[in-house]
């Protein structure tokens, strides 16, 4: 597809909390705003069941909820949303170039917050049954699953909550750690340990995810301390086991990252390739917080702003 005509003000890659607050900042002062997003708009946050810890929320709020909420707030001021994927970017002069699935197109400025992706185990199964009974979203897909057994892997505080969300579903749920210990908050732990149909392993592995005519029939785990293979009967596999920074398309930009892969900026969000900004949990030193991530947000678009107001668009 041929290069459109048009250099917009600011690309926005991804659409999450980081990205749509900044675009609410941008848009609002008549910056012309595009925001790319390849998988779903509000990010992290409008899979997640409930947030608990965002402000102005004392009751908590449904995470769809809070991510359709920042949509159209970015959009009321102008903010252009599109579902698509950005490839590559690489700084020309003045001008950023990207190549996308809609096209290459051109931006003045450029705001990274991709976010991050979940990890794989990368245990055989794990692929062949992935969306067939292997999966990382408990609100997305744990209703398929009423009155079935269940595995979570994990032992962060994305691995309790979405545990505690699948009891509304599951009639029990094995928990494998391979840890000998939570890394989750101790609230969450409490909640864990007080459900009925929770039971966790601790010093477990995971080391095979089984399945029988394309259904998973259990997950197979090795006990760390006994050294012994273990069955667990199962479902389904929900997996919680980190994340990792979405960068791919970064490559050959110029714009460095730190040995995790995050993105490096400056106090101002602003890359080692001036023009191209980062905020959110893609940026290195990030809290991997809703409400940080928003406050990013913010703070790059006002520094967009000023390198924008520094350099004039020609007449």
């Amino acid at each position: 597809m041929a290069e459109e005509s048009t250099i917009h003000d600011v690309i926005m890659i991804g659409a999450g909390p980081a990205a749509l607050s900044a675009a609410v900042y941008t848009s609002r002062e008549d910056i012309e705003t595009l925001l790319f997003e390849k998988g779903v708009v509000g990010g992290l946050t409008s899979i997640t069941d409930k947030v608990d810890n965002y402000p102005g929320f004392p009751e908590g709020v449904e995470g769809l909820t809070l991510g359709d909420n920042f949509r159209l707030q970015a959009e009321r001021f102008g903010a252009v949303i599109e579902l698509g994927e950005v490839m590559s970017v690489k700084k020309v002069g003045d001008i950023v170039y990207l190549e996308t699935t809609s096209g290459d197109m051109r931006a003045r400025s450029v705001l990274v917050a991709t976010g991050s992706s979940y990890v794989k185990l990368n245990v055989p199964g794990e692929s062949e049954y992935y969306g067939r009974g292997v999966h990382n979203c408990a609100t997305c897909d744990g209703a398929f699953y009423r009155d079935k057994h269940l595995v979570v892997v994990g032992s962060g505080n994305s691995a309790a909550q979405e545990a505690l969300f699948l009891t509304r579903y599951a009639t029990n749920i094995d928990i494998l750690i391979r840890g000998e210990a939570w890394k989750a908050s101790e609230v969450l732990i409490r909640e864990v340990n007080e459900h009925p149909k929770l039971k966790v392993h601790f010093n477990m592995t995971t080391e095979e995810i089984v399945g029988v005519d394309g259904k998973v029939t259990k997950v197979v785990g090795k006990d760390k301390v006994k050294g012994e293979f273990i069955d667990f009967p199962t479902d389904g596999v929900f997996v919680f086991v980190g994340l990792k920074p979405v960068t791919y398309f970064l490559k050959d930009s110029g714009v460095e990252l730190d040995e995790q892969g995050f993105v490096k900026t400056d106090i101002k969000l602003q890359t080692a390739v001036p023009g191209i900004f980062c905020a959110g949990d893609v940026r290195s030193g990030a809290t991997l917080q809703i409400a940080s991530a928003v406050g990013e947000g913010a703070s790059a678009a006002l520094s967009i702003r000023e390198y924008l107001e520094a350099r004039p668009v020609e007449q």
